[in-house]
């Protein structure tokens, strides 16, 4: 298990404007492919530095994050996740998969939504066991293989809807011009409202704010890219009928116009 994923979505600041930052990700085994995402790690070195924030944008993903003196289990975010980092630390994840935290929970994954809940509650005494096995750990690999002991142990069984929601949402990850519910509803042969119950079942959050989600996403990924914009171009390509719902929208999330936001990170990279 030593092979990156591709590079992470949704990081606002893909390098910090002093000291060290590291993000690395690994995939699961094939035995937890179908719950798990990724297993990420961050780690950051600003000794002698000024803090600085680092701020990512909400995936609709349930994350278990280990942290020293806060580790939980995190439902989906609706908004941007700002955190100020200072001195050195690291932090180890595990990103289920949409919809793959379902059959741990059992119950509707919206119940967490911007919540967090004891890890204890789903995975009894093993947690606070792999909790000290992944701060003893000093390596993102050996952590991923804590993270694979702990979730073998306590694999539910298989779930159909598992699969078939994440699977979804996988293609509206990829699939750029997929901007609306209704065309969701035409591919998966399902009715909006079972769209509704599905996702709020087993993703905590709906296909609506999915598909918005991930075509900021897309639009983040291309202004990092530093590729000449054209707004109302882009706003179309996006799903929305003019250019000041986009901008409205990409406020609201990241914090900035997406002008100001561009013009932020290609400083960055100067």
């Amino acid at each position: 298990m030593n092979t990156d994923t591709d590079a992470p979505r949704g990081v606002l600041h893909q390098r910090l404007a002093e000291g060290e930052f590291q993000h690395v990700r690994r995939p699961p085994s094939p035995a937890l492919a179908d719950l798990i995402e990724h297993y990420w790690y961050v780690s950051w070195d600003l000794r002698d530095l000024p803090a600085q924030q680092q701020e990512t944008l909400p995936h609709p993903n349930v994350q278990f994050v280990v942290e020293p003196g806060s580790t939980a289990i995190y439902g989906v975010h609706t908004r941007r996740f700002i955190r100020p980092l200072e001195g050195a630390g690291q932090v180890f994840g595990i990103k289920f998969k949409a919809g793959g935290f379902y059959p741990f929970l059992r119950t509707s994954v919206s119940s967490l939504m911007d919540r967090s809940l004891d890890p204890a509650k789903i995975f009894g005494a093993d947690a606070a066991r792999f909790d000290m096995e992944v701060s003893a750990s000093d390596s993102i690999d050996a952590m991923s293989s804590a993270a694979e002991r702990l979730l073998l142990a306590h694999r539910p069984p298989d779930d159909a809807n598992v699969v078939r929601v994440s699977t979804l949402v996988a293609g509206i990850a990829a699939d750029r011009s997929l901007t609306s519910v209704e065309q969701l509803a035409v591919q998966s042969g399902l009715t909006k409202r079972s769209l509704q119950r599905l996702f709020n079942h087993y993703v905590g959050i709906s296909p609506k704010w999915v598909i918005n989600r991930y075509r900021l996403h897309e639009a983040i990924a291309q202004l990092q890219a530093g590729a000449p914009i054209v707004w109302t171009e882009l706003a179309l390509q996006l799903g929305y009928f003019d250019q000041a719902h986009f901008i409205r929208d990409f406020r609201r999330l990241v914090g900035r116009s997406p002008a100001e936001y561009a013009r932020n990170e290609g400083r960055s990279r100067n």
